[in-house]
């Protein structure tokens, strides 16, 4: 064949788009979710969800997500990409239209776990299908636009969700993802060819269920303890037990010959130093992200399209300096970029702690872009190490690992951060309910939302309360802000000890081969 021939698909830019469509769906949901939870938790205008239910409803999809991950991305080469993401997009479809009528938070978070199965199906085939349908000298181009897709919708997801519930009830903003899917299945029927690995590997059904039984007991020990407090044994049984059974997944992999999550990965410090950092910002960002949502929505009383517009700064931070970030990498070092990138993150979230209640906004928002600027700088020495540490044929393991990684992360960092907030929350709040009616305390102590829900049946004593759940959600964030900065923090200590620096000539030749499959990490 010659070598000026292009192998890949003729419409291979318009499978492009359609993949990209698939993959907006998928991350869109979890970015306008942000901005709805003060209306979820409303009990007239929402569900009445309580903190605990608010983490689940993250967490559900999260979990079952990373769970899936690996599974299905060996069942699409198994069974047909296409058909795969078919099936992704199908059921990520009837997930959003349960969750947009779900009658209590109980359903809420089952159609979320679906949505889960559902987005697992989808991530992992849209590359795989990029990497067939291109000539290798258009991939890496390819995936750099699939990659783009997930900042556009960091960008405009609080935006368009906060626009949803300015003139919609809460359930548009899930909604919205059904005409999105009927248009996306339309297009991967007409346009995506069909394409399978010839030589699939063996799914291990046990290691995903013991990685999933674990991090969903792990993770409702954590979420119940911050909930109704940690004196208690069934949460310390659910923690233990969660613990275990992962100390069991890490076992068996170890002895599996086709295990689901290779562990021995993370025998090389070069491997494991990227990946640990990039679980360690997540894990201090997502906490963040959660309580920011009510703290501008209560404690400030913007709306929800204005809170949305007030977290423009951290998407747009991360579209600005993402693209740059990669040639910073190749001039000064991954550890150098690593560093500078965790610094500025741990910075940021440092500073939250002396945002209280009547600081300018435009802080928060500047905080912000610097939170966002520091994460643009992460990614992409974070995938210059782990290509420089893996052969060209694990690249698709590398890149699986690293997004299982920021998806247990990121639930791990709701879970905690919101548990120190609702038990700080609980202490502090507590001294200023004495003498209230005992529905009135019961509400108020839950949480700041169940705190305004409660004030609007009290009449001249409403200020008082509302005064007193604002000073302590506010202590309480100070302190979830402060273990997130400590854990960003952390990261740079692992990043100055094991990763390295300037790219070596070995890991510049690796790098057309691995790339497509890594870009997608970003």
């Amino acid at each position: 064949m010659e070598p000026h021939e292009n192998t890949g698909h003729p419409r291979r830019w318009a499978i492009l788009g359609v993949l990209v469509i698939s993959l907006l769906v998928v991350v869109l949901d979890n970015t306008i979710l942000n901005v709805a939870l003060r209306t979820l938790a409303d009990p007239v205008h929402g569900l009445g969800a309580s903190q605990g239910e608010l983490e689940w409803a993250i967490n559900s999809y999260t979990l079952v997500f990373a769970g899936l991950l690996f599974t299905f991305g060996v069942l699409g080469d198994r069974l047909g990409r296409k058909r795969f993401l078919l099936v992704g997009l199908a059921l990520f479809g009837l997930a959003s239209l349960l969750s947009a009528y779900a009658q209590d938070p109980g359903q809420l978070i089952a159609a979320r776990a679906l949505m889960g199965v559902g987005g697992a199906a989808i991530m992992p085939v849209t590359l795989s299908i990029i990497s067939n349908v291109f000539d290798p000298r258009e991939r890496a181009r390819a995936i750099g636009v699939w990659a783009g897709a997930v900042g556009l919708a960091v960008a405009i997801g609080p935006v368009l969700g906060g626009a949803l519930l300015e003139r919609y009830w809460w359930g548009s903003v899930f909604l919205i993802n059904v005409p999105v899917v009927l248009l996306g299945l339309v297009l991967v029927a007409a346009l995506v060819p069909e394409s399978r690995d010839p030589r699939p590997g063996r799914v291990d059904v046990l290691g995903v269920l013991l990685s999933v039984v674990g991090l969903v007991a792990l993770t409702y020990g954590i979420i119940d303890g911050g909930e109704h407090g940690f004196d208690r044994l069934p949460v310390w049984v659910a923690i233990a037990g969660g613990l275990a059974v992962l100390a069991g997944f890490v076992a068996h992999e170890l002895r599996s010959d086709h295990p689901s999550l290779d562990v021995r990965l993370f025998r090389v410090p070069r491997f494991a130093a990227p990946v640990a950092m990039v679980g360690l910002v997540f894990f201090a960002a997502m906490g963040v992200m959660f309580f920011g949502a009510f703290y501008l929505q209560l404690v400030r009383g913007y709306t929800p399209l204005e809170s949305g517009l007030l977290f423009l700064p951290f998407a747009l931070a991360q579209l600005i300096f993402a693209p740059r970030s990669a040639a910073m990498v190749r001039r000064y070092g991954g550890r150098a970029v690593s560093t500078v990138g965790l610094l500025l993150t741990a910075a940021a979230l440092g500073a939250f702690v002396l945002i209280d209640a009547d600081t300018p906004i435009w802080i928060f928002s500047a905080l912000g872009f610097i939170q966002g600027a520091g994460m643009a700088n992460i990614m992409p020495p974070a995938t210059e190490s782990i290509m420089s540490a893996l052969p060209r044929e694990k690249a698709g393991v590398g890149s699986a690992v690293s997004n299982t990684v920021r998806q247990v992360a990121g639930a791990l960092g709701v879970a905690i951060l919101g548990s120190v907030l609702s038990a700080v929350y609980r202490s502090d709040v507590a001294s200023a309910l004495t003498g209230l009616p005992g529905p009135a305390q019961d509400a108020a102590r839950e949480s700041i939302s169940g705190a305004y829900a409660a004030a609007a049946q009290l009449g001249p004593v409403a200020p008082r309360l509302i005064a007193a759940a604002n000073d302590s959600f506010v202590s309480a964030m100070h302190w979830a802000a402060a273990l997130s900065a400590l854990v960003a923090a952390f990261g740079i200590v692992i990043v100055l000890r094991w990763m390295p620096g300037r790219p070596v000539p070995a890991a510049a030749d690796a790098r057309p081969a691995a790339e497509p499959e890594l870009a997608g990490t970003a």
